[in-house]
Parts: C-alpha cells; sequence; structure tokens
C-alpha cells in the first residue's frame, strides 16, 4: 500500500506544483482538460446563483470550468498548488484545508466535486463524511478519477508514464505513486456502494478519455 502520510503528501504536491500542468498535458496526451472540461458541462442542472465547492482543488483545473456554474471555492492541503489555481481561476475563492476537516457550515454548498483527489487522501471515509455534511439536501456530488474501464489503455499509461516523466521531469517519485495509488485505489462501482451509507445515491457514471476517466455523479439524500 502506498503511503498516504498527510505531510508526505502535501510536500510532494508542493514540490511538483510549478511544472504539474505541463507534466499533465505530456503524459495525459492533452486529454484531461477536455475530459475534465465535459464532465462539468454534463452536470446536472444547479440553482441560480450556486455555491460551488472544489476539494482537492490543485491548480484550479475543474474550478476554471465550474465558475460558469456558481460561486466556486476552491480547497487543498498545498499552498504551492494555490498559488498556481489563483492565477488561472482569479474569479475563484481558494483556501488552504483538509477534506477531512471542512472549514464550512452544514448545509453550505449546491455542488461539491473532487478530481483526482480522494485517492491522496489517509481516510478517504472521514472525507466523504464531510462532504456529505457540508452539502445542501438534494445537493450533487462529483467524483473523477481515473476508472479502471479501459485495461488496455491502463496498461499503456502505467508503462509510458515513467518514460515521459523521466524525459520531462527530473524527479519521477510522485508520478510512481500517481500509478501506484491509480492501481490500488477502488473502482467506480465500489465507491458508489462505499458512499451510501453517507446518503449519496449515484445518479450516473459517465466515461470519457476513451474508458480513462469515470465521472460519478450523486445525489444527496438526507
Amino acid at each position: 500500500m502506498t503511503d498516504k502520510n498527510p505531510e508526505k503528501i502535501r510536500k510532494m504536491f508542493d514540490e511538483i506544483a510549478a511544472r504539474y500542468d505541463f507534466i499533465n498535458g505530456i503524459i495525459s496526451f492533452g486529454t484531461h482538460k477536455r475530459g475534465k472540461k465535459q464532465t462539468i458541462r454534463d452536470l446536472p442542472p444547479l440553482p441560480e446563483n450556486a455555491e460551488i465547492l472544489d476539494l482537492c482543488t490543485g491548480t484550479g483545473d475543474l474550478a476554471y470550468f465550474l465558475k460558469s456554474r456558481g460561486r466556486v471555492t476552491g480547497l487543498d492541503f498545498s499552498q504551492n498548488m494555490l498559488a498556481a489555481a489563483r492565477k488561472k481561476v482569479p474569479e475563484a475563492d481558494f483556501i488552504l484545508g483538509d477534506c477531512t476537516k471542512l472549514p464550512f457550515k452544514d448545509n453550505s454548498f449546491d455542488l461539491v466535486t473532487i478530481g483526482f483527489g480522494l485517492r491522496n487522501i489517509e481516510n478517504p471515509d472521514r472525507a466523504i463524511e464531510e462532504i456529505a455534511r457540508v452539502l445542501k439536501p438534494d445537493g450533487i456530488f462529483m467524483h473523477l478519477d481515473f476508472s479502471k474501464n479501459n485495461p488496455l489503455g491502463d496498461f499503456v499509461f502505467d508503462m509510458v508514464v515513467p518514460f515521459l516523466v523521466q524525459i520531462f521531469y527530473p524527479n519521477t517519485v510522485p508520478y510512481k505513486y500517481l500509478i501506484e495509488s491509480k492501481q490500488e485505489f477502488f473502482h467506480p462501482a465500489e465507491l458508489a456502494v462505499r458512499f451510501e451509507p453517507y446518503g449519496l445515491k449515484c445518479i450516473k457514471q459517465k466515461f470519457y478519455a476513451c474508458g480513462m476517466m469515470c465521472a460519478s455523479v450523486y445525489r444527496f439524500v438526507k
């Protein structure tokens, strides 16, 4: 099992923040942003002036596409990633925080999203409990990550990423962690079962980037 000590993970993301977007573009052959944009387009309708929370916001990719859907707050525990996000999406509010101890009142948000982040959290169940707490009744939660739905694509990705990273980035450790955490993480169908006890009912799962990414959409039912 990968070591998900919060301080270790935070330090890792602080170190790679400056080249994070560039490397992600290389290793995904430019597909990751198109996939993220489409997941936001495919979300259910939201109330006017919706309150939106993007967890593990990183450099703000999802926040950028969410800004047209409502008022966006992005949360991450890496200061360097947040610095990049603030430059990318000046319209959003970005705060330093812990997904397992959200600094918001109950029933605060119409939509909560988390992309490629839950598998980096040492206690994911606690994070899901917090997501359910801050969602409004009938609010929407969208989880985005690798899908495990394209075995051939996964194999190619896992083989190609280390090679590409060695060319463009001297520190390959974070991307070895990426592959290991991706392989260990739950299948989207397993997550749907895991989220149900928290009142999160899966209403849609859709695959993107040739089946490499999956967006799972949940409605919060108290």
